[in-house]
């Protein structure tokens, strides 16, 4: 592995741990109901922090849309909105199956087709195949399900043992949830392809003085603006239907409203700096930097696990359940090597 993936690897995994902890103020989110909070979340996280990021670091980024073909914009925008629909749809998913088993099952399968789809359409899964790299990556993805399966299985151990009841949430429906997790990984791959798609607009940004570092950031202010038409859609839906379209503009007695958008505008920062991390270290990752969304899947999975354990979600546990935890991530850890080794 050379220094320059292994560089790759380690800002992915800063990006990893944004993308683990971006859920967190919405803890302190008072009154607001969930189509309250995830707009403002999104309208920054989609729209507002990638817009100032590209006049940050990519300050051409306007003439370089501009010398873009149409088509491409509207395909990695088409792509965005997908994408926008499985974000939304991973509530339910979260819902049916509980956080741990919902967050494995559908980030893994986001992780599987979301590595292997974009580079078979142009090309280069095929051509990393002709050498043991191939082998390698194939190795990299088994491995990280196997640590994805066994993180899942302890999450949903432990929401038997902890809840109240003895038994899992009473809305625990395994079709529905599989279901919903089956749409996520497919509808979410969407990101992956789109930020593959949108090479030509990295490349239009290089040409136009920004640092590769950042080439992506136009690719993710258009693949994002159509995640935001989706996400609108639905929320002032449901803020129409549920009559919580005030809360956008009226607090209780006891409640800050600036500092509700402030959590929420820090939740949207810190997601999208994920994104940041992650083309920065993409950037690193050689031709094969479709490897870096297989990484990013398998390390977020990561510390989300790690949250859980510093909030004391795994307290009074077994001690198989914990075992089962800890093999998982150490798993998923040997797992986002070998991917990042098969770009070298």
């Amino acid at each position: 592995m050379t220094i320059q993936i292994l560089y790759g690897i380690v800002l992915i995994a800063i990006g990893a741990l944004m993308s683990g902890s971006f859920a967190i103020p919405f803890d302190r989110v008072k009154e607001w109901k969930w189509e309250n909070y995830w707009l403002i979340y999104s309208l920054f996280g989609y729209v507002i922090v990638p817009f100032v990021i590209c006049l940050l670091f990519a300050p051409g980024f306007l003439i370089a849309l501009g010398q873009v073909p149409p088509r491409t914009l509207g395909w990695v925008f088409l792509l965005g909105a997908i994408y926008g629909a499985a974000n939304l749809m991973f509530g339910l998913s979260l819902r049916y199956l509980g956080i741990a088993l919902g967050y494995a099952l559908s980030l893994g399968l986001m992780m599987a087709i979301g590595t292997l789809v974009p580079p078979a359409i142009d090309g280069r899964l095929a051509k990393l195949f002709e050498s043991e790299s191939g082998l390698i990556l194939v190795a990299g993805i088994l491995i990280s399900l196997t640590g994805i399966g066994l993180s899942g299985y302890a999450g949903y151990l432990k929401s038997r043992q902890t809840e109240s009841g003895g038994g899992v949430n009473r809305e625990f429906d395994l079709r529905k949830g599989l279901a919903a997790a089956l749409f996520v990984g497919i509808a979410g791959s969407a990101c992956a392809l789109g930020i593959e798609q949108g090479a030509p607009i990295a490349q239009a940004c290089v040409a136009n003085g920004a640092d590769p570092l950042f080439q992506d950031c136009a690719v993710f202010l258009v693949l994002y603006g159509g995640a935001f038409v989706t996400t609108l859609a639905w929320c002032l839906y449901l803020a129409w239907k549920n009559r919580t379209i005030r809360y956008f503009f009226k607090a209780g007695a006891s409640v800050s409203l600036w500092m509700n958008y402030l959590l929420c505008a820090a939740a949207g920062f810190l997601w999208y700096i994920n994104y940041v991390f992650f083309g920065m270290g993409k950037s690193r990752m050689g031709e094969y930097s479709f490897v870096a969304w297989g990484i990013l899947m398998t390390l977020t999975i990561v510390f989300a696990t790690l949250w859980g354990l510093y909030r004391k979600e795994w307290k009074n546990v077994s001690r198989q359940c914990y075992a089962l935890m800890w093999t998982g991530l150490i798993i998923l850890l040997v797992a986002s090597f070998l991917i990042g080794m098969s770009s070298n």
